[in-house]
């Protein structure tokens, strides 16, 4: 017996019934779908509905099915088209008729609604934790390669380890790597304020909308959401049960998240090649060749660099979706909890993976420094040029002048007589050589924000006190 077969005198098609159910994903809501439940019997009690034995006789049912859900000795039965079929039947098998009255002024429409919600609100402190663990190694990481004692031979005497900085994948200006490490942890932070303000959203009940017009039974919704954890009940019944907005947001949290993870891997794959060699994974996190027993291969981050595609695709076949959808419930909104449970759980096996693996990779600080060449201080050299009283814009043409000498003679910049330098202009002295210092140029960009070893100090300050928050 399904909840609506009153009208029809027929039997369901098998492929229909199994096309229409919904419960081989959405009994992930049964503890959500309980927990509602009972909030709904104790209003319909408190509305006149029912009589204090028999909310008793239902909170004592419910409480037998949610400890059979945490137990896991829930048994579904054949014919259960959802969570809510399941859950109401089973109450009827443990009390009897009685269960027949808990659906008074309810729609699984508001119903599901709201269980989906609560289950978003239940899972977000183990996503939040998950991230804040990735932002403690990128962090950790940062600290360590700030102060780590460096190879003999590799750099002066402070520890500070240095790499070339990329644009266009081309290589820029020095910097120290702890700068690089935290450049990946302000996104994160952006993601945890992102889900921060999607709670707030989800705090909003359904419950009590029912089908589209609202519940016609004096249901004190104001109290039902403060006993269900939520701020407020919804305003509006008709937007209540359709609104999907904190399902598509989710999504599009998670979809940036793993744009955030496939940018720091995309960086992992190319630094851990041979080609690059500045880091190597740990053998825990990394595979070898079926074929070539020499590889060892950045799998973790390659997940992570095409699950990101896989989120995407999450969030977008949700918003079309909803894009076609006329007001109120329609059954497509069966579609809106597969994609945000296959987010959540793809995020919740990612997260810990990449952040074991950047605990544990190896750094290696000397074909980072080797890597540096002196035409990437030629901004360090136009500086010079203004420090001299050229104005920036001619320091530019002037420099680019100097690149275009050294390459003709096949030589490096710093390696020109100043000779050739007096050639293009007279400003040009003896001090000229003491710009291509990479670790002076890194200590010069002491700005708020820059990558001098101080900024880089006040900056892990910063970061370490938004993860306390």
């Amino acid at each position: 017996m399904t909840l609506w077969n009153g009208r029809f005198s027929g039997k369901s098609d098998p492929d229909m019934f199994d096309l229409n159910a919904s419960l081989s994903f959405d009994q992930r809501l049964s503890v959500q779908d309980v927990r509602g439940s009972q909030a709904w019997a104790k209003a319909l009690e408190m509305a006149g509905v029912l009589t204090a034995d028999e909310r008793t006789q239902l909170e004592a049912g419910l409480n037998q099915i949610e400890s059979e859900f945490r137990s896991q000795s829930f048994v579904f039965a054949p014919n259960d088209e959802d969570i809510h079929t399941a859950v109401e039947r089973r109450l009827g098998e443990i009390i009897g008729p009685l269960a027949g009255k808990l659906h008074t002024g309810r729609s699984r429409n508001d119903q599901v609604a709201t269980d989906f919600r609560l289950w978003l609100i239940d899972q977000l402190p183990y996503l939040t934790a998950a991230l804040a663990e990735l932002q403690a190694a990128l962090i950790a990481r940062a600290e360590t390669d700030l102060l780590s004692p460096l190879p003999r031979g590799v750099g002066k005497s402070n520890g500070y380890i240095i790499m070339p900085g990329y644009t266009h994948l081309q290589r820029a200006q020095p910097i120290l790597l702890s700068h690089w490490w935290l450049s990946h942890f302000w996104p994160l932070r952006r993601d945890l304020e992102r889900l921060t303000a999607l709670e707030m959203r989800l705090l909003v009940m359904p419950l009590g909308a029912s089908a589209l017009a609202g519940t016609p039974f004096p249901i004190d919704r104001n109290s039902l959401a403060e006993s269900l954890g939520f701020d407020q009940p919804s305003p509006n019944s008709i937007d209540a049960v359709s609104d999907r907005d904190f399902a598509a947001e989710f999504l599009f949290i998670a979809a940036l998240i793993g744009t955030h993870l496939s940018k720091l891997s995309e960086n992992m794959v190319l630094f851990t090649s041979s080609e690059f060699g500045f880091f190597e994974l740990d053998d825990a996190y990394a595979t070898g060749s079926s074929i070539m027993p020499q590889k060892k291969n950045p799998d973790p981050f390659e997940l992570a660099r095409g699950k990101a595609g896989t989120l995407l695709g999450y969030l977008t076949g949700l918003l079309c979706t909803l894009k076609g959808l006329p007001s109120t419930y329609d059954k497509d909104l069966q579609e809106d909890k597969v994609p945000v449970f296959a987010a959540y759980d793809t995020l919740i096996a990612l997260l810990p993976v990449i952040s074991n693996a950047l605990n544990t990779l190896t750094v290696y600080p000397q074909r980072m420094e080797s890597a540096i060449d002196a035409g990437m201080l030629a901004t360090d050299l136009a500086d010079y040029l203004v420090e001299n009283g050229i104005p920036f814009r001619d320091a530019h043409h002037l420099t680019g002048q100097v690149v275009k000498l050294s390459h003709e003679k096949g030589i490096p910049i710093n390696e020109l007589t100043l000779t050739d330098y007096q050639s293009i202009h007279q400003i040009f002295n003896v001090s000229v050589y003491e710009v291509f210092d990479p670790r002076g140029s890194i200590a010069r960009r002491d700005a708020f924000g820059g990558t001098a070893p101080q900024a880089v100090k006040e900056q892990i300050k910063q970061a370490k006190d938004c993860l306390k928050e």
